[in-house]
């Protein structure tokens, strides 16, 4: 208890530094929460667009992006037929354009597709879609940064598209695509009789390792995959982590600088305060213990208000209604302890030369210090 009074009370005598030290972790923490968040967020719901009642994904064989893959059509009509299968979703995956907006996803499904039956329609009804090569569902985002309603007709691409609904979906990039009948989309996208990946729910979900066996022997440039077993192999996903963990690691590194000058400029101005306690009988570890209690409080302290930070900015992030759908605020434990846990690390990383060099000092030498 005297010990970590002594620490806090090392700290409030210089509160700007060390508040400036708390700040510098905070805002590492809270950047490195927010960036880690968001990416594992996006994967989420990528992932969540492939796994819409599903449990295995087919798709091409080494393909760097799924936008790539090309299934057979004949394949999917193969592979409904086998008796495991409950259903098979081709889904075609395209990026269109349009005057307000250079970038929308679209998604070439069947009427029967999941994320169909599955979304709320908001306007139109689920029965008309597919009947008309032109006809295209809209989600409730993508209708509304296209002034588009029930009826009208909007131009997308190179093509012009009659509204037949406008669905509502939980999924960000669901909500701000647009669905074309499976047909329609492989001519827009000059994809004639294939599809990026077809989405499969088995009736039972012990036949999981028959049916990639069967995949394997009957399509040898295709694979299937597990959704979970799809998630932590997919390259892109890997980059978008990894990209996460880099932003952040930066933004703490940073942080664990100003942890490190502030404990050294601390040591410089407490040399004969040093040199006293060292007299006194302090030993060179409970000199180190001083400098390194210092560093975790004002690391402790730092991580408390990032998180607090960076939660807070998540959850504003997910209030602006241009990213409504596109923000998951859902934090992993696992995250934040991973946070927590480096954070104290950068700290103690910050005052390994400070203590190191208190522990050098000399009594004698130091009480002559000015």
């Amino acid at each position: 208890m005297i010990f970590v009074r002594l620490v806090w009370t090392n700290l409030q005598r210089h509160r700007i530094r060390s508040l400036i030290s708390v700040a510098g972790i905070a805002f590492s923490v809270a950047a490195m929460l927010t960036v880690v968040t968001i990416l594992q967020g996006a994967i989420g719901m990528f992932s969540g667009i492939l796994s819409s009642d599903s449990e295995i994904i087919v798709f091409e064989r080494n393909v760097s992006d799924l936008f790539f893959s090309s299934v057979p059509q004949s394949a999917a009509d193969a592979i409904t037929k086998w008796p495991m299968v409950s259903h098979a979703d081709p889904v075609l995956f395209g990026v269109v354009s349009s005057a307000s907006n250079p970038i929308i996803t679209c998604f070439g499904v069947t009427a029967e597709d999941p994320r169909m039956r599955k979304a709320v329609w908001v306007a139109g009804d689920r029965a008309n879609f597919g009947q008309h090569a032109d006809d295209v569902a809209l989600g409730e985002r993508a209708a509304e940064f296209l002034g588009a309603t029930l009826g009208s007709h909007v131009p997308i691409g190179h093509a012009t598209f009659h509204v037949i609904g406008i669905v509502k979906t939980a999924n960000g990039f669901e909500d701000g695509g647009v669905f074309m009948p499976l047909a329609s989309a492989q001519n827009f996208f000059h994809k004639q009789g294939s599809s990026s990946v077809i989405t499969i729910k088995l009736r039972n979900k012990d036949d999981v390792a028959a049916f990639k066996g069967m995949v394997k022997s009957n399509y040898s440039n295709l694979v299937g995959l597990e959704n979970a077993e799809f998630n932590r192999s997919y390259s892109q996903f890997k980059i978008l982590k990894a990209t996460a963990w880099a932003v952040g690691g930066c933004g703490l590194l940073l942080g664990g600088f100003g942890v490190a000058n502030t404990m050294i400029m601390s040591v410089f101005t407490r040399i004969r305060e040093i040199a006293i306690l060292r007299v006194n009988g302090f030993s060179n570890v409970q000199i180190a213990s001083m400098i390194f209690g210092e560093s975790a409080m004002v690391s402790l302290l730092g991580a408390v208000a990032g998180l607090s930070i960076g939660t807070c900015f998540l959850y504003a992030l997910k209030l602006v209604p241009a990213l409504h759908g596109y923000v998951d605020v859902t934090i992993r434990p696992m995250i934040l302890l991973i946070v927590i846990v480096l954070a104290l690390l950068t700290g103690v990383a910050g005052a390994l030369y400070p203590a190191f060099y208190a522990m050098r000092i000399r009594a004698v030498e130091a009480l002559r210090f000015e």
